[in-house]
Parts: C-alpha cells; sequence; structure tokens
C-alpha cells in the first residue's frame, strides 16, 4: 500500500464547496461518468526568473491512492447541502475510488516551463474534479519554495554548504515541513527543522540563539571545565581568539577603510566570548549568529576569529548565519571581508527562503482538455489563461551540446520524434515555426497510476524515488539547462511549442468556440 500523504489534514474533504456542488450538478445531468481528461499546469514562472521545478507529485499520490470520503464525512457533506439532495448522491460519494483513474506526471524535480502538462489525470469526469484544490493545494507552494531554493544554489555555486533556517517564519507548521523537505529537494544542504529531519531523512544543522550570545559579558566567562577530553582545546583558547582578533584588526581596518571610509576601533566583548563559548560546546561545526549588535562591525571579526583560533587547532569552522539586515549587501560585504581573511563555504537562509519573499504563490491551473474524446478549451482575454486543448503528450528534445532546446507538445496519438529527424515546432499563438533536429528525445510524461475497472493496479511505493534521489535528480536536471535560460536576471525565453497537428487544433478550439463580437 502507498502511504498517506506526510499531511493528516491531506484528505478528501480538503476541497472548497463548489467541487461539491458541481459533482451534484454532474451527477444529476448524468456526466458524472463522462470520460475527462485535465492538465495541471502553470501559467508564467516565478520570480521573474524562466524555469520553475516542479514538486509535489509524491504527496498527490499518496493522496490519491487513499482517496475516499469516510463516514464522517459524508455526514458533515450532508449538514452543509441542500437538503433536497438525493441521498442516492451521498451513497454514490461515499463509494467513490481512484480505480478509473490514470495519472501522467513529468517526473518530480524536473525543471518545467510554462503551459507544458505537469500533471495529465484522467478519468470519470465527477472523480478528477474532485482531485483539483487538493492537487493544486499539494503542487503550487511545493514548487514555488523548491524553485526558490534552486534559485539559491545556482547563485551558491555548487560547493558552498545552503541551510535552510525557516521554520519559525514559514506560514504555519504545515508550511515550514513542506519548506523544509523542498528546499532540500530544490538543492538545500541541511535543515534547521528537526521534526522535517526526521520525517524525511535530511540532514539537520543549527546555529545558536541570540539570546546565547547576550547572555554573554565577557572573556571570562570562557570556561574549559566542561571540555571533552577527547578535543584540542588548551587553557589559553580566550588568548588565542584575541590574538587573531587583533591580527584581524589591521586588515580589517584596511578592508572598510578600502569599501566605506569606516573603521573599527573594538567588537562586542560579550559577542567574542559567546561565539568562543560555542565554539568550545561545537569544534566541529562551529556556526554563528552575527547580527546580534553590528554584523560588519562586531559579528564578522569576531567570528573570524574564533574560526582562526579553531584552525589554529585543527578544526575547521561552519560558517555565519545573517538574520537580519540588507541581507544582500551584507552577505557580499561578508564575503569580501572573507576572502580577505578566511573564506566561508556556508550560508543559512530563513524567512527570504520559506516564504518566497518576492512571490508568495506560484498559480498552477487545473483545466479541462478532453471530455469523451473531445477536444476542450477555456478562452481568455488574458493570453497566459488561454488553455492548449486535448491529450496531449511532451517531448523535450536536446541539441548536439546536450542542452536541452524546446518542449514540443502534441497529440498522445501522435507518432513520438525521433533522433536525428527533422520535427516542425510551432509557436502556439503566432505564425511562428521552426525545424528542430534534435540529438536526443526524452518523452516528459509517465504513467504513475493506473486504474483499471473495478481493480486498483497501484505503483507500489517503493519504485517511487527517494527525496534524497529527487534531489540529485534536480540537480543534474538544473545542469542540463543552457546556462542562459537558468540566469537569475533577464534569462533567455525557453520555446514551448505544439505540433503542427495540435497547433491546428488548438486554433480550431479558439474558433468555433470563441464568441463572434458585433460591431456598429
Amino acid at each position: 500500500m502507498i502511504a498517506r500523504p506526510t499531511n493528516p489534514m491531506v484528505s478528501s474533504l480538503l476541497n472548497e464547496m463548489y467541487h461539491v456542488t458541481t459533482a451534484y450538478a454532474y451527477w444529476k445531468a448524468g456526466k458524472h461518468l463522462d470520460r475527462a481528461v485535465f492538465d495541471l499546469c502553470h501559467c508564467k514562472p516565478p520570480f521573474g526568473g524562466e524555469f520553475t521545478v516542479f514538486a509535489g507529485l509524491e504527496e498527490c499520490l499518496r493522496f490519491v491512492a487513499n482517496f475516499g470520503f469516510e463516514d464522517c464525512g459524508i455526514d458533515y457533506l450532508r449538514s452543509v447541502m441542500p437538503s433536497y439532495v438525493e441521498d442516492e448522491f451521498f451513497g454514490s460519494l461515499k463509494a467513490l475510488d481512484c480505480s478509473q483513474v490514470i495519472i501522467h506526471a513529468i517526473p518530480e524535480g524536473t525543471v518545467v516551463f510554462p503551459r507544458v502538462p505537469l500533471i495529465r489525470i484522467e478519468g470519470p469526469l465527477w472523480v478528477v474534479q474532485l482531485l483539483e484544490t487538493t492537487f493544486l493545494a499539494l503542487v503550487n507552494y511545493a514548487s514555488l519554495v523548491a524553485t526558490n531554493a534552486a534559485r539559491y544554489r545556482l547563485v551558491a555555486g555548487s560547493s558552498k554548504v545552503l541551510l535552510e533556517f525557516g521554520l519559525r517564519r514559514a506560514q504555519g507548521p504545515d508550511g515550514s515541513i513542506s519548506a523544509s523537505k523542498y528546499c532540500y529537494l530544490g538543492g538545500f544542504d541541511f535543515t534547521s527543522n528537526l521534526e522535517a529531519g526526521r520525517l524525511f531523512g535530511i540532514p539537520v544543522g543549527g546555529t545558536h540563539s541570540h539570546a546565547f550570545v547576550s547572555s554573554f559579558m565577557g572573556l571570562d566567562e570562557i570556561a574549559l571545565s566542561r571540555t571533552s577530553e577527547n578535543t584540542k582545546f588548551c587553557k589559553d583558547f580566550g588568548a588565542r581568539i584575541q590574538h587573531w582578533l587583533s591580527k584581524l584588526k589591521a586588515k580589517f581596518y584596511s578592508f572598510f577603510s578600502a569599501v566605506e571610509s569606516l573603521h573599527v576601533k573594538e567588537t562586542n566583548e560579550s559577542e567574542l566570548a559567546a561565539f568562543g563559548s560555542y565554539a568550545l560546546a561545537f569544534p566541529e561545526g562551529f556556526l554563528a549568529l552575527v547580527d546580534t549588535y553590528d554584523v560588519m562591525k562586531s559579528g564578522v571579526p569576531n567570528f573570524c576569529a574564533v574560526a582562526l583560533a579553531l584552525h589554529s587547532l585543527g578544526y575547521k569552522a561552519r560558517g555565519i548565519r545573517l538574520d537580519s539586515g540588507d541581507l544582500s549587501y551584507l552577505s557580499k560585504q561578508a564575503r569580501a571581508f572573507f576572502r580577505s581573511a578566511d573564506e566561508i563555504n556556508g550560508f543559512g537562509i530563513g524567512t527570504q527562503l520559506v516564504t518566497c519573499y518576492k512571490q508568495p504563490a506560484l498559480g498552477c491551473i487545473y483545466k479541462l482538455v478532453e471530455v469523451n474524446g473531445h477536444s476542450r478549451i477555456k478562452i481568455s482575454e488574458d493570453v497566459a489563461k488561454v488553455t492548449i486543448p486535448c491529450k496531449k503528450q511532451c517531448y523535450r528534445l536536446y541539441g548536439e551540446q546536450g542542452f536541452a532546446l524546446v518542449d514540443l507538445m502534441q497529440k498522445d496519438e501522435e507518432p513520438a520524434p525521433q533522433a536525428d529527424e527533422p520535427v516542425l515546432c510551432r509557436h502556439p499563438f503566432n505564425l511562428n515555426k521552426v525545424y528542430v533536429v534534435p540529438k536526443r528525445v526524452e518523452p516528459l510524461l509517465q504513467c504513475y497510476w493506473k486504474g483499471s475497472l473495478g481493480k486498483l493496479e497501484k505503483i507500489h511505493q517503493k519504485e517511487l524515488p527517494s527525496l534524497k534521489e529527487t534531489r540529485e535528480y534536480c540537480r543534474q536536471q538544473l545542469a542540463a539547462m543552457r546556462p542562459d535560460h537558468m540566469r537569475i536576471r533577464s534569462p533567455t525565453s525557453y520555446k514551448v511549442s505544439v505540433s503542427a497537428q495540435l497547433y491546428d487544433d488548438f486554433h480550431t478550439a479558439l474558433f468555433n468556440e470563441g464568441p463572434v463580437k458585433e460591431l456598429r
């Protein structure tokens, strides 16, 4: 059996009222068993970038595997639906499961682009409609925060350690657990969230609190009495720290004179004592919170002094944590000073990461594209919200240099494009077209759940990749994309195209379903 969703609140009642009223209307009209196809996709990449990391698929599959209304849920629906709704309808709801649903999806952790279906859901119309809101809730935030994490990873490079520290600032306990999971998927190395570490096997790490720093009064509080016998500390550790701080002051004075015409006479001594004491407790994992008093005038030089004292005894400090202020400016200034003193290879990021501060929502959509073999379309004055009809398969075409060139959508029954053979790719909305000769063709949509009449053919959970495996797959995906598509600022647009046959069907549907205006 596939396990239930990680969050116990994810149930068949994690839905919106209008889906139940719609289900009733389908049932009354005799359309509830019509065979329908829905696409879940997104309209625009987040954060002003060009790509999105798809996440949340495993939780969707867990939900599908355990979908069904319990007696208490049916009783609640009776209480909120009109009194005239027939008992037979509620009996039919009680019998629902996903045994007649088929789900194709792009593998979790894939780099994806707008309009390409992330998940294709087929089944009885009322069942697949009832999956909509929960699927969107499970994919929207997961993909958003995984993308945010991937962007941090791209900026930091592969050699830097990234730690997620967002538990207390996330949108509630549910948001914090999801954030830790999907930040790890997107490329972070550690989380401070112990429960996420337990649930998902994510390595955990952390620093100390501001209170720990401010609880110290001076260097005389650096105590060696509890130092482990197997450590290399000597009785003059406090003196070693002061020695390195005095050596750093001249370097720090020169650094600030060059960049800001500022200088530092004395750092905060209580902070220095706190850092020294924390280093005694964790000599092999020293990671300091440097913004209790002043990041550049006290926190950073004090950290460097302790780090160099540790280094002289054979230990290596882990890094610093910036928790407030102008994070972009401070991180750049801190790194500039580290290069002149002691290079640091780790960064802990909290609020900006888990809250997706620059963009709080992704905006995935879940739209009907086919009913009983007939194409269906959603038309909007906003071109980004116009859906591409038909049951589709999608392919990623790779060029000679190994990078992805274009994603191609075509009707499911069309033959797959072949390597080294020209493929006509059309822009969905204009007359632009180009022949692409791929060196490699990758089908994007894979079958993850296959139902049959009266029988569940479940894909066993062990066949789904582990979170660690999905994280590595995401890393490979990011590396397989052309660097200019992955730029944080002003990225080159990635091409998403349709086949000639799908283009014709799409524009026929636009013509047939669009209203006819009259000008006077």
